[in-house]
């Protein structure tokens, strides 16, 4: 039999007002409609036309469509048998098999384990997400098929618990799952890009942080009288003096330390901002004096490698969770101040002060862009990030002593 059809004939095949085919000849064409394109084979049994769908492309590809269509027409030809009655066990077999391999939650769980480089963590809160809000709703959906409203409404029901944030990130995911469908030739479009301003606004709130001088002084003898982990107590020391990220301190190596210096230097893959380059951190006297100390701890450790080694592994750090429990152990809750409050905290009080530029102190919060960052990687003005760094770290020393309030030295 001669075929019409070419396959990049078929890719080009743009929906017009009204639907059309493609005849690859035999009976075999493809239906193009603006809703997609359609493998059909028109036959006559007992006098009657009747047509068999025979799959949608692209998840039905050409060679799959002929396939499928020279056996039915051979169950016709040779055994008198309606294709559209009785399908061929052929056909039922490569139908399952591609359906096993583009529902949602297949082509999700297949993205996931392409993603190499991601942290375990980020991994486990992606898998969490699919799992609990999306997979329920159109995990057994073809990935070609999913709507917008569709999409929409699974959003809908993340939102409706409050979970805002959340329902943005998983759009946010699925959007580059759809966009992997796509590319590995399993859908042709992406759903969640007609959602643009179908979702509730996210309503940006800052961490719950200290800024009461009175009450950050107890928060701080607290911590300096933490009875559990060295690990987790000298953590929690050092993050208010350097006020990184907590998952930048958590995970701290060694070899970004230069002690004689007093620098910590930050690889830019392990910022949030990584495109303003690598971090760095100078070290107060009371910062220095606190990683001397690990240092003699888990410094000296065999296969040392972090600051903060967890209980359970020396190659992996303390975990996610850990500063913001041990601030529960010490009467601190949550509603109050958690351990990424200590950056609110410090850019409050910090911007509060006079004598402190609010770029310098942007700068050291990691938020200035790259035009700003140049400006203030001269030597000069890291000497006053260094000034600011130490007259905080004092600032800090003197809250611990009772009913000895003071004001910010500023930097002269």
């Amino acid at each position: 039999m001669q075929h019409a059809l070419k396959a990049i004939a078929i890719k080009k095949a743009k929906p017009a007002d009204k639907p059309y085919k493609m005849a690859d000849g035999g009976g075999l064409y493809l239906l193009v409609k603006p809703a997609g394109k359609y493998w059909r084979y028109d036959y006559r049994m007992l006098g009657k036309r009747k047509t068999l769908a025979l799959g949608v492309f692209p998840q039905i590809t050409l060679d799959d469509a002929r396939q499928l269509h020279l056996q039915a027409k051979r169950d016709l030809d040779l055994h008198n048998i309606d294709p559209a009655q009785t399908k061929s066990k052929r056909a039922r077999k490569l139908a399952n098999e591609l359906a096993t391999t583009s529902t949602v939650q297949t082509v999700c769980e297949e993205w996931i384990s392409r993603q190499t480089e991601w942290a375990d963590t980020h991994r486990v809160k992606v898998d969490l997400r699919l799992r609990n809000d999306v997979y329920p709703v159109l995990g057994t959906h073809d990935v070609s098929s999913v709507t917008a409203p569709e999409v929409l409404q699974c959003l809908r029901l993340v939102e409706a618990r409050g979970a805002i944030d959340s329902a943005h990130r998983i759009k946010h995911t699925l959007g580059q799952i759809f966009r992997y469908a796509i590319a590995t030739g399993r859908a042709e479009h992406d759903p969640t890009s007609g959602l643009r301003g179908a979702l509730t606004k996210i309503t940006k709130q800052s961490y719950p942080h200290i800024t009461d001088p009175v009450r950050l002084g107890e928060a701080l003898r607290a911590i300096d009288s933490y009875a559990g982990s060295f690990e987790v107590r000298q953590a929690l020391r050092l993050l208010p003096l350097v006020f990184t990220r907590p998952r930048e301190l958590r995970m701290a190596e060694w070899d970004e330390f230069d002690i004689e210096r007093a620098v910590w230097t930050i690889p830019a893959a392990r910022m949030k901002r990584k495109q303003n380059g690598n971090h760095i951190v100078p070290l107060s006297n009371q910062a220095l004096a606190i990683v001397q100390e690990l240092q003699e701890v888990t410094g000296n450790m065999e296969g040392r490698r972090f600051l903060f080694p967890g209980a359970r592994s020396l190659t992996r750090p303390i975990s996610d969770n850990s500063l913001n429990a041990g601030l529960r152990r010490l009467d601190v809750s949550k509603d109050e101040h958690v351990a990424h409050g200590f950056r609110h905290t410090a850019s409050t009080l910090l911007n509060e002060q006079r004598g402190f530029d609010p770029d310098l102190i942007e700068v050291q919060l990691h938020h200035a862009d790259r035009s700003m960052r140049g400006k203030y990687n001269k030597a000069a003005y890291f000497d006053e990030r260094r000034k600011m760094m130490q007259a905080w770290g004092d600032y800090l020393d003197s809250l611990k002593t009772p009913n000895n309030i003071v004001q910010l030295a500023s930097v002269q």
